[in-house]
């Protein structure tokens, strides 16, 4: 237990820098805001960029893998979005927002450092093959739903510009995007100019990791613990439950379990109550998941670590 508190509590302790920052006034709101813009909008889409650019697709794109980790991310959205609707008579748009925060894990800012200080460096090739197509696909799922519930009674023939839209106005997506176009083009990039890419790069995960405690500390917990509860228990259990279900059926390797599970295992991501912000539905219910599941991923991630191989 001890070896494993050793791999994941450096990243809570950043977290909690950034936490205890904001909170004794060290660091304004101002200054996470700016902080999560350069991560968000910059230095992680370069991350990925860099990360998708130099993948080899054929070797990792596996499709067993993308489909275990996938299978269990879709049927959590959907035990999220019915039991919000049905369990919590929340209205259809708050349980799209719901649904996302059980949809969407933080397999970037938790899952990376996480998967690299217990296997090392080279075992992140299966996360960033999971993470390729995660914004994409979690923000159509999540838009997708969102515009077909606010559309209700209007015109079919919006709903796929609307989803377009919202879509490429997204800097993690365009960073996924430009890494693809000059991986499969087999672009030349200039030395110089990936020497500037990585020094960002390099800044990336630890800085978002502390705007991420200061966003934190600001949308703590407050009401709908029933519901934040619920997200939870479905971010942190039943996801790596089915992905570990599904990836036995679909015979993965060790290597290929390791990064599915705890990617899946992550609490909810800051994109969840982005997502939440956007349409401005359950907000309160995506920030104070996104705050317990974190703080309670230091217990199930070390449960999923001791269980992996």
């Amino acid at each position: 237990m001890t070896d494993l508190l050793e791999i994941i509590l450096p990243v809570f302790i950043v977290l909690g820098f950034g936490y205890i920052a904001v909170w004794r006034g060290l660091f304004s709101d101002a200054g996470v805001a700016g902080l999560m813009r350069f991560t968000q909008g910059f230095a992680i889409p370069m991350l990925l960029f860099r990360a998708i650019s130099t993948l080899d697709l054929g070797q990792n794109f596996d499709m067993a893998l993308l489909a275990s980790f996938y299978g269990g991310a879709i049927t959590c959205f959907a035990l999220g979005l019915v039991g919000a609707r049905m369990i919590f008579k929340r209205s259809w748009e708050d349980a799209v927002a719901i649904g996302f925060c059980c949809l969407f894990s933080n397999s970037l800012l938790l899952g990376l450092p996480i998967t690299e200080r217990a296997y090392g460096t080279d075992a992140l090739t299966y996360n960033y093959a999971i993470i390729a197509i995660h914004a994409p696909f979690c923000y159509f799922v999540g838009i997708t739903a969102m515009e077909i519930v606010r559309n209700r009674g209007g015109a079919v023939s919006a709903l796929p510009r609307k989803v377009a839209s919202a879509m490429f106005h997204n800097a993690l997506i365009v960073g996924i995007l430009a890494g693809f176009i000059v991986n499969l083009g087999s672009i030349p990039l200039p030395g110089v100019f990936t020497e500037a890419v990585d020094l960002v790069v390099r800044a990336a995960l630890p800085a978002a990791l502390f705007g991420l405690g200061g966003v934190l500390y600001r949308y703590r917990p407050a009401g709908d613990m029933r519901a934040i509860l619920f997200v939870v228990s479905i971010s942190l259990l039943v996801h790596p439950a089915i992905v570990w279900g599904l990836a036995q059926a679909n015979d993965l390797s060790t290597a290929q379990l390791r990064s599915a599970i705890l990617t899946s295992a992550m609490a909810p991501g800051i994109n969840a109550y982005i997502f939440a912000d956007m349409y401005g539905q359950a907000r309160r219910v995506a920030a104070s998941s996104v705050l317990i599941a974190t703080a309670g991923s230091i217990v199930t991630v070390s449960g999923w670590l001791w269980l992996l191989p």
